[in-house]
């Protein structure tokens, strides 16, 4: 299994994670606990759970928690006006802090990588318009926290 699949899997434990720490009230020690012994890597009622790189999946669960209040504020910027996050369906929050987190903590990951990896995820829970939102939004955080990453070469025309 290569080390991508491994991230991709361990972004998808986190999205599941944080989903489940906000309907259950659980805590990050008891849902990394949970997640290690139990899902990452195992069939459970019938769904295939991938596996994952458990040190990527404990920085990124950890992180999204540890840094919600300043993860939170730059997400609702990014949405559209009117649509707090706190309006957004618990998945998809999910998807965005976790994507949020990346690009604004983890500067070994290329933004262009983590937008794409969370629209990937996106994909696992829906079919609708949910990616594309998933896509714009993380984008607009990327051209605030990463602005240098993302601009074009000075040698290309701006269109």
């Amino acid at each position: 299994m290569s080390k991508i699949s491994e991230r991709r899997g361990a972004r998808l434990a986190v999205v599941q994670a944080l989903y489940e720490m906000e309907i259950s009230g659980k805590g990050v020690i008891d849902a990394l606990a949970e997640f290690e012994a139990h899902w990452i890597g195992r069939e459970v009622d019938g769904i295939a759970h991938p596996p994952a790189e458990t040190a990527f999946f404990r920085d990124v669960l950890r992180g999204t928690v540890e840094e919600q209040r300043a993860i939170d504020p730059q997400l609702d910027r990014a949405l559209a006006k009117g649509w707090p996050l706190r309006r957004i369906e618990s998945v998809l929050r999910a998807i965005m802090r976790a994507g949020a987190y990346e690009l604004m903590f983890r500067r070994d990951v290329p933004a262009r990588a983590a937008i794409s990896e969370y629209v990937d995820v996106a994909h696992s829970f829906y079919e609708g318009d949910e990616p594309g939102l998933v896509n714009g939004v993380l984008d607009r955080v990327a051209r605030e926290v990463r602005a240098e990453e993302l601009a074009l070469p000075a040698d290309r025309p701006r269109s």
